[in-house]
């Protein structure tokens, strides 16, 4: 087992833990706010279970009707994992909203702001490591997984902060409040998850920054090479795909000019970590006098 399905795994038993302790004090206590945190837990574990079979599926090689590979399976487990989240976030507000009309005591207050500071500073360990992994791997999977524990550890926060209060105050009405508070936090999570791992999905292009870098390493070889052009980005999973056509003079060698797109791929892969590189070489109009140089 790699270390992606290692540190997913830790984020499925941390995840089921969390659930049973936020469920036993959310039903005692009766507080919508730590139940509304424990379908949160709950999506949040869902999402790693989604996060595991995922990164494992993309680390297929590549076959017959997947060429490519399957590196899109982690974007296609973000976008399930975002759509959890709104899903999750709807239910908290139409519960919370009962629940500001119909105030009820909340009971345990103690026992319900100790269980969220224990959910905030696992989530807080556990969304850390994921993320370490996430940024070493580039995995949108495991970055998912840590982005709802990330979350997990704001609202967790919120919660207890909403406890305390209502310990201090007397002030029921704070519980459904903070939940819905809660929600919308978690929609907006949702909202930039789905966005981060749809754009994929489409094929957007590599950022701006992305492609200032393979215009630079191309650049460098302006006096061997006439032009470039049709330059095309994707990314799939942590895989960048880059192709574009190189002009050289006629006078070049088959030989030469491959040589020069070897070298040209060797620095964009250089510069760009997991980047796949095709260079199409062409040669210039028959009588061209140009001289290989780029604008």
């Amino acid at each position: 087992m790699n270390r992606k399905s290692r540190v997913a795994l830790l984020s499925i038993a941390s995840n089921c833990l969390l659930i049973v302790l936020k469920l036993v004090v959310g039903v005692i206590s009766g507080s919508v706010s730590i139940i509304s945190e424990a379908i949160h837990s709950m999506m949040d574990l869902v999402a790693a279970v989604i996060a595991f079979f995922s990164v494992r599926v993309s680390d297929l090689p590549p076959d017959e009707d997947h060429p490519y590979g399957h590196e899109k399976w982690e974007n296609v487990s973000g976008v399930i994992e975002g759509a959890l989240i709104v899903v999750a976030a709807a239910w908290i507000i139409y519960e919370a909203g009962h629940k500001l009309f119909a105030l009820a005591p909340v009971g345990a207050v103690g026992w319900g702001f100790a269980v969220m500071l224990v959910s905030a500073i696992v989530n807080a360990i556990v969304s850390a490591r994921l993320y370490k992994v996430a940024r070493e791997e580039q995995s949108i999977a495991l970055e998912a997984d840590a982005l709802h524990l990330k979350a997990d550890v704001y609202t967790s926060v919120g919660v207890a902060a909403g406890l305390g209060l209502i310990w201090l105050t007397g002030w029921s009405f704070l519980d459904p409040v903070v939940a819905i508070l809660v929600a919308l936090f978690i929609l907006r999570e949702a909202f930039s998850l789905i966005s981060n791992a749809f754009q994929p999905l489409i094929d957007t292009s590599l950022p701006a920054e992305e492609l200032e870098v393979v215009r630079q390493a191309v650049m460098r070889y302006s006096h061997e090479i006439l032009d470039f052009h049709d330059l095309r980005t994707r990314r799939s999973g942590k895989t960048r795909h880059i192709d574009m056509h190189l002009t050289m003079h006629r006078s070049r060698t088959l030989e030469e000019a491959h040589a020069i797109c070897d070298r040209i791929e060797d620095e964009i892969s250089t510069a760009l970590e997991n980047a796949k590189v095709l260079i199409h070489p062409e040669c210039c109009e028959p009588h061209c006098e140009c001289t290989p140089s780029l604008p």
